[in-house]
């Protein structure tokens, strides 16, 4: 049984997904394995990922694209490790990224989630950060998620107690939003490596990808975040922000959502 079970949905990344699986097996922490599970992609995603399976890495296939909730909890139930990765396939990670996230989770059994903060890059290099709060509480779950999704590691544990990602479509793009307010409504806490292991893959596409029915769906979340964790009643103001945001015309979002991530370095 391995330590650590790397999680892996893809979706359409032919061109980024060799980089992604070679920052896995790069790894200074060795005792790991992954599972990749390619969500109905039209490319030639699945043929490429074939070509790393053997006996640390698992490959699954769904026969139509069905999100990443559902994705991401079909390799759960393939997973064995103690603890649980993510890496996304268009992204790249330090590689001492698990080493460090092991070793907190080793040493902190009051923890159950792990991540880092974050650098955001495109075809020209790096351009924006993202840090995140050191140990988050209740009332930072008004203002966004607390922690970066694909850099995290959390508990087995964790994740059987509030049965993995809710695989509904209100939750499509912020399903890990909705699984942290799951782990803390049920007494679990996490730590936020202040370092930058992760770069994440932020850029013109990914804009296109944040439908407006995501931040609705951003809405709901912050909306359950203040029922199930108790928040101040004034914390349903919260709730409005996704969707004034989900209204900017394109420039003004793009403007305004590279500066928040310069100036966040």
């Amino acid at each position: 049984m391995p330590k650590v079970s790397v999680i892996m949905g893809v979706y359409n990344c032919e061109n980024t997904l060799d980089d992604a699986i070679n920052c896995i097996l790069k790894q200074s922490f060795s005792d790991w394995e992954m599972i990749i599970c390619d969500d109905g992609s039209s490319d030639r995603t699945f043929e490429i990922a074939l070509k790393y399976v053997c006996n640390k890495i698992k490959l699954l296939r769904n026969e139509k694209n069905r999100g990443l909730n559902y994705t991401l909890n079909k390799c759960l139930a393939y997973s064995s490790g103690e603890y649980i990765a993510r890496m996304d396939g268009d992204d790249l990670c330090s590689e001492d990224r698990f080493l460090k996230e092991v070793n907190e989770l080793d040493h902190h059994k009051e923890i159950a989630i792990v991540s880092c903060n974050m650098e955001y890059f495109d075809e020209d290099g790096v351009w924006g950060m993202c840090r995140k709060k050191e140990y988050p509480i209740g009332k930072d779950f008004l203002y966004e998620t607390p922690f970066c999704h694909a850099p995290c590691m959390v508990r087995r544990e964790a994740y059987r107690t509030v049965n993995g990602y809710t695989d509904e479509k209100r939750f499509l793009r912020v399903e890990d939003y909705h699984l942290w307010v799951k782990m803390y409504e049920a007494g679990f806490r996490g730590y936020n490596i202040q370092e930058f292991l992760y770069k994440m893959r932020d850029d013109r596409n990914a804009y296109r990808r944040r439908k407006f029915k995501y931040r609705l769906n951003e809405s709901y979340v912050k909306i359950l975040a203040v029922k199930k964790l108790k928040l101040p009643i004034y914390g349903y103001l919260f709730s409005i922000k996704p969707i004034l945001v989900g209204i900017l015309p394109k420039k003004v979002y793009d403007f305004l959502h590279r500066a928040r991530l310069n100036t966040r370095g």
